[in-house]
């Protein structure tokens, strides 16, 4: 969006060092930061093409809903350069590539499910020629009736997905129909919700959020190789090896052991490489199967924003009892998760949307419902927060309704209603163990961002501004870490050592640019006692460390670090003990101790290379696995209570903006953030996710707008149309420090992670821009803005508000010469 007022922009993000010569803890430089610059960094699409390498293009569905009566492909099998044209007919396994629940086909049979559905797989000499003759194919559809793309669309029809398996309460909620919902806190709480008193307050709102494109720099893309026994070697960037491997050997009805993926790196992945790159790979391993060369595939941008799920767009509900001076007594929530055409991860996300529907604060008795709805859209997908940002953000909506309400300070209501001692435990029965730490987090922020005064002086700028209004909000985050699937929460790495002394690590997480093989190349440094520059964190590879979890649910640095970090203990003590005993001069008070590439043994210093040398001479094995599995965990969805997280991670946010109420035109004014890391592994590292995250957040919520038209088409599939954040949506001063406080629970050297909860600081900038339009009338009226808040919106919302002080002030009128008259 355009400037209102152009002037530089500036950023300070104070944070120690530590003052510790330890390599954990250190601002170390991303590993391929100078191969990125040199343009070195190998992505799929930059390794050598195998010779005689072919290239694939999808034939896709031009309706949303209907079946297809005919498809005619002779003349893309007639074009130049085509070798093949795959249909469901070719597949030799499962056409089925739905992870939990079916209904994701890997290519349509008859029945078109949404707008730009794969249809068929062209194989060509060339991705142009490839893409050329795709353009060709004659399908004649039926179009069985109007696609269901809204909320009130689908919940008109009931078009719900599946039942869920977590309990049904019967506790007081919004929803009449509980057979294809979810409800958490009736169990925990107490079946009968609060009623009314005359001495409470009662207040309700709805929210509208938008979803968002993942927009990854590097597309969905793989290269697939047949090997000599049959199987497939495949590069895929995806944040999901394991499902990858599964489903292509699904596919081509062979065994797990036949396939092995390769992932160096990703340009970018968001969540929406999770389960969404598998279709590609299987395809890509499909051709090859099938023709006997390599085939590389990468969509196209309009294709692959079109056919790739999504954000989920939610539609959300709120209730609040409260005392008259803002307590929260009661809540009822609902959150409706539009899903797309399939479940794909929608359980597990609507899910995280319930957990997080209370963010930092006691809810009292407290029923949240969880709908999951079916549109005839692509199947919306993992993203950043996982649906926790769309279920914090109705809760921080309802704490500036109640502030509007009470005429109090919304900080005021959030410090009020925060997690505290004896009133700590989530509706779905969870211990939040950190109060003070909660507290003490937007206190701090408070003081160092001076919210009072500032609140003050917007206050008397807006009664001087009639045209430019200020906004101000402070916000907490709390977002459970853990995956809510507890057999997720597991990971392996595999070390070598050889024999000059360098290390090779291997472990099941994925490199997207958020820096884990850094902080994996750090912590094993840590734990060894070595250098960083002797290790090397290589590809990730399923014949390396099998059956490994997606990285997602910002756990790659916990599982994948502790994983690492067992690994390197057992290498250690293996050769500590060797050491001893292999050297005689160790008196009993004496403990061995590596320490910069050095071995001090009593009086003794052996090098490290030398040590390895000696080991490997004496036939120790100098290669171990490490395995970590997350204690603590469990969560009883049957009874929608136990602990989903080892741990919360938490923050808070300042924001202030300026809006103009005649254009919508907004700016960021400045943005203050402490977050907390625990005992952060690489701080550099850490608050540029804290940096990132924000400016991705913000852009869900103010500029990226997803737009379907009446048959269902994706109007918003390219730049041109679809906008993320540029630099001059920027902040023009940000403030980002970390809460320097080690994680309580027993996480890889007290971290705490950090890829998912700094998106959520957006919402204080949502708040702000919501409090700035409540300026107009004073604070008098509830505004209407849904997300994400483009400059139309704001200008409706701002609209509103004017059209209330216009009735409000004829409303005065009247009553003031009826009493006159009187």
């Amino acid at each position: 969006m355009r400037k209102l007022i152009s002037q530089p922009y500036t950023t300070q993000q104070p944070h120690s060092s530590q003052h510790r010569s330890d390599v954990v803890g250190l601002s170390l430089q991303h590993e391929s930061a100078e191969k990125q610059v040199s343009g070195e960094a190998l992505f799929v699409d930059d390794y050598p093409e195998p010779q005689g390498c072919l290239h694939g293009a999808l034939i896709t569905s031009t309706i949303a809903k209907g079946t297809i009566k005919h498809l005619d492909l002779s003349e893309v099998q007639q074009s130049p350069g085509v070798i093949r044209v795959i249909t469901y007919h070719d597949i030799p396994g499962h056409n089925e590539i739905g992870t939990i629940h079916k209904g994701d086909p890997l290519l349509c049979q008859h029945e078109i499910r949404y707008f730009c559905q794969p249809i068929a797989f062209v194989i060509a000499e060339s991705h142009q020629l490839a893409c050329q003759a795709a353009q060709k194919a004659l399908i004649d559809y039926e179009e069985t009736s109007e696609p269901v793309i809204s909320y009130q669309q689908a919940s008109q029809q009931a078009h719900l997905l599946p039942p869920h398996q977590m309990g049904v309460y019967q506790g007081q909620t919004f929803l009449a129909n509980p057979i294809n919902s979810v409800n958490i806190g009736a169990a925990y709480q107490g079946q009968t919700l609060l009623k009314p008193a005359t001495d409470t307050v009662n207040i309700s709102g709805t929210l509208a959020i938008g979803g968002q494109e993942h927009f990854y720099l590097e597309g969905q893309i793989s290269l697939a190789e047949l090997t000599e026994d049959g199987g497939i070697f495949i590069r895929s960037s995806t944040q999901h090896p394991t499902e990858v491997q599964n489903l292509i050997a699904e596919v081509l009805n062979i065994p797990f052991n036949h396939v092995t993926v390769d992932m160096r790196r990703m340009g970018g992945g968001f969540g929406g490489k999770e389960t969404q790159a598998a279709a590609w790979a299987c395809l890509a391993s499909l051709g090859a199967k099938l023709t006997h060369k390599a085939v590389k595939f990468r969509l196209p941008r309009a294709i692959d924003m079109s056919t790739t799920g999504k954000r989920h767009p939610f539609f959300n509900r709120y209730e609040l009892t409260t005392t008259d001076d803002g307590e929260i007594l009661a809540a009822n929530i609902e959150v409706n998760g539009l899903c797309g055409h399939s479940a794909d991860l929608s359980d597990a996300i609507v899910d995280r949307a319930m957990f997080h529907a209370d963010n930092a604060y006691f809810l009292g008795q407290a029923c949240i419902l969880g709908n999951r709805l079916k549109t005839d859209t692509v199947s919306h997908t993992a993203f950043r927060g996982f649906g926790g940002p769309q279920g914090m953000l109705v809760i921080e909506k309802a704490m500036q309704d109640l502030a509007i309400t009470l005429q109090q300070d919304p900080l005021d209501l959030r410090l009020k209603n925060l997690y505290r001692s004896g009133k700590s435990v989530t509706p779905y029965g969870m211990e939040v163990e950190q109060t003070a730490e909660l507290y003490d987090v937007l206190t701090r922020l408070e003081t160092s961002c001076d919210y009072r005064q500032r609140r003050q002086e917007i206050h008397t700028w807006n009664q001087h501004h009639p045209v430019l209004k200020k906004g101000l909000a402070l916000t907490p985050v709390k977002f459970g870490i853990s995956f809510t699937a507890t057999h997720l929460n597991q990971a392996g790495a595999l070390i070598h050592i050889y024999t000059d002394g360098t290390v090779q690590v291997s472990h099941g997480g994925t490199e997207m640019g958020q820096g884990l093989h850094t902080k994996i190349q750090q912590i094993v440094a840590q734990t060894f006692g070595i250098p960083t520059d002797w290790i090397l964190v290589t590809s990730t590879r399923t014949d390396k460390v099998p059956n490994t979890s997606p990285t997602a649910a910002s756990s790659g640095a916990d599982l994948n670090g502790m994983a690492a970090h067992n690994a390197a203990i057992t290498l250690k003590e293996r050769l500590l003990d060797f050491a001893v005993n292999h050297n005689e001069c160790l008196s009993s008070q004496s403990t061995p101790e590596i320490k910069d590439g050095i071995l001090y043994l009593d009086t003794a210093e052996i090098e490290w290379a030398t040590l390895i040398q000696q080991a490997y001479l004496n036939r120790v094995s100098l290669s171990a696995t490490g395995y970590y599995s997350t204690p603590k965990i469990g969560y009883d969805r049957s009874q929608a209570c136990g602990r989903p997280f080892f741990y919360f991670a938490i923050g808070a946010s300042c924001s202030e903006v300026m809006i103009d109420t005649l254009t919508g035109e907004m700016t960021v004014e400045q943005v203050d953030i402490l977050h907390d890391v625990g005992s952060s592994l690489n701080p550099a590292i850490d608050i540029g996710q804290i940096e990132g995250g924000y400016i991705q957040g913000l852009g869900w919520l103010t500029t990226e707008e997803l737009v379907w038209n009446d048959r269902g088409h994706l109007v918003s599939h390219s730049p041109m149309n679809y906008k993320i954040p540029s630099i001059c949506d920027y902040p023009k001063q940000m403030n980002i420090e970390l809460y320097d406080v080690p994680n309580p629970e027993h996480s890889i050297y007290r971290s705490k992670a950090v890829g998912e909860p700094p998106f959520m600081h957006a919402i204080s900038t949502w708040c702000a821009i919501y409090d700035a339009v409540a300026a107009i009338s004073e604070h008098q009226f509830i505004p209407d803005l849904d997300t994400p808040a483009t400059g139309e919106r704001i200008l409706m919302a701002c609209q509103q508000q004017y059209q209330w002080l216009t009735q409000h002030a004829q409303s005065t009128m009247v009553d003031h010469e009826a009493d006159s008259e009187g």
